[in-house]
């Protein structure tokens, strides 16, 4: 295009480049030198009157001094950036004002893993899942290998024979009465009848309200039972079934320097970088082990695998490799099998298949400001098949660890729970105040006590004790643990 068609252009569509070299000069005086942004006010053109941005004292002297930036990105958002003149702003500056009209992007629903469902697994599942096992070589073969080849038959298996979940949006409030109702208003509403489906309405509004105020009160007094029973845990569910979860709004989080950050992938490795500082590992530290194991424990047998298959707790979301333990937990003997063949492999080679040592962190939001890291906690979802491996190592290392802890601790240890060391507490302020002693008590409040674990392993050699054998296998899976 040749220049006068340019400019004919411009002045159709009320676009003028006011971006000067002279204005662009004078704004630069106030702006950053590393600023590449446009100059809102001085895009379109204006009469001189929405320009000046500052009149002197004595009222002889106008000058455009007040500018709106606004980066590339924006650029074809700007609308006319004019100011307002006779605005009361208590200052000798006028107030400047831009329209912006921005298009913002539709956000798309998230794809959320979907759930199988293992209250009823089918027989044929078991039937195929049992011949492909029993076609497979367990005689020294890799690990890796051999979890891949297990973790592909059971995925065939499940997707070929297991229905998915369903999610029940049936409120559990509402009685029979009041879900046909909502049947009749539903129908009433697809043929166009207004006169009844706002009777329909009104009805089941009246039942919906009825009903909330009976289920409520039916669970205030299985509450007020379970309290008078002592039934604590069933208390603290109830109330906790009744009042409903904490639902924070997990859009946009800060960065480093206190900036939100709303772009997706700048989430993600903001997210990755918080983890990978908050679960910060430091396994470089001098031991005695030269990488030669020398005194093993006994290898694993089956019916420790069996042992610690059933004691891994059921209904829990599943790691990387989306494979729940339910679906080993009824092959039985199979499995069993299988697994120790696994977990003896990994024994002798101290090497674990990938998906054991991938965890993927979820962030859990706590009560405060969504955008801080600091109202978050984090739980780590780990292969099933690993905690396989897992309680058996923590089983033989128990004996090491009950010698170094000590006897007042009482979280975290089977056979103690705090509640141990309330009723100690009470004791002692019964016997302070029977014998009229002064009593102290520090509390002390570990902030994210259980959200960092520097995962160091040390050797424990006082009092005689020796170290644990285990350890090059645990630091094996420590240094190799990925997060995503």
């Amino acid at each position: 295009m040749q220049k006068q068609e340019v400019r004919k252009y411009l002045e159709l569509h009320q676009i003028w480049p006011w971006n000067t070299e002279q204005i662009r000069a004078k704004a630069n005086r106030v702006l950053p030198r590393e600023h590449t942004g446009h100059i809102a006010n001085t895009l379109f053109q204006q009469h001189k009157r929405r320009l000046y941005t500052w009149t002197s004292p004595d009222g002889q002297h106008q000058n455009q001094i007040d500018y709106i930036i606004c980066s590339q990105r924006w650029r074809r958002s700007i609308q006319p950036a004019k100011i307002r003149l006779g605005a009361d702003c208590g200052s000798d500056h006028e107030l400047l004002i831009a329209k912006f009209r921005l298009k913002l992007k539709k956000a798309g629903k998230t794809s959320r893993p979907f759930r199988y469902d293992l209250n009823q697994i089918p027989y044929d599942y078991t039937v195929e899942v049992t011949n492909r096992f029993k076609g497979l070589d367990l005689i020294d073969r890799k690990p890796e290998e051999l979890w891949t080849e297990v973790h592909d038959i059971a995925q065939e298996a499940v997707i070929k024979t297991i229905s998915k979940k369903k999610k029940c949006k049936k409120a559990k409030c509402l009685s029979e009465e009041a879900l046909k109702i909502a049947v009749k208003r539903r129908e009433a509403k697809g043929k166009g009848e207004k006169e009844r489906y706002t009777h329909l309405n009104a009805e089941f509004q009246r039942i919906a309200r009825r009903d909330k105020k009976a289920f409520l009160s039916n669970q205030c007094k299985e509450i007020e039972e379970n309290n008078r029973m002592g039934k604590t845990r069933d208390l603290f569910k109830k109330i906790s079934d009744t009042k409903g979860k904490l639902h924070a709004k997990m859009g946009t989080i800060k960065d480093r320097n206190c900036m939100d950050l709303t772009e997706v992938e700048d989430i993600k490795k903001r997210w990755q970088e918080y983890t990978e500082e908050l679960y910060k590992k430091d396994l470089h530290d001098p031991d005695n082990h030269d990488g030669v194991i020398t005194h093993l424990e006994p290898d694993i047998l089956e019916c420790i695998v069996k042992w610690a298959l059933g004691r891994i707790t059921m209904n829990r979301a599943s790691g990387g490799d989306r494979i729940p333990v339910e679906l080993f937990q009824i092959l039985e003997d199979d499995a069993v099998k299988v697994l120790h063949s696994i977990c003896q492999q990994v024994w002798k080679t101290q090497q674990w298949p990938q998906d054991w040592k991938r965890s993927v962190f979820i962030p859990v939001p706590k009560k405060g400001n969504a955008k801080e890291f600091s109202n978050y906690c984090t739980i780590a979802l780990i292969s099933h098949a690993s905690k396989v491996m897992l309680k058996i190592l923590k089983a033989r290392l128990q004996q090491y660890v009950n010698r170094e802890l000590p006897d007042v601790q009482a979280g975290f240890r089977k056979g103690r729970g705090t509640r141990d060391q309330i009723a100690n507490i009470q004791w002692i302020i019964e016997k302070a105040r029977e014998f009229q002693k002064n009593i102290y008590f520090c509390f002390i409040d570990y902030a994210k006590a259980f959200d960092w674990i520097k995962q160091t392993v040390k050797n424990s050699e006082r009092d005689g004790n020796t170290r644990p054998p285990d350890l090059p296998l645990e630091k094996s899976i420590c240094r190799s643990r990925r997060n995503s």
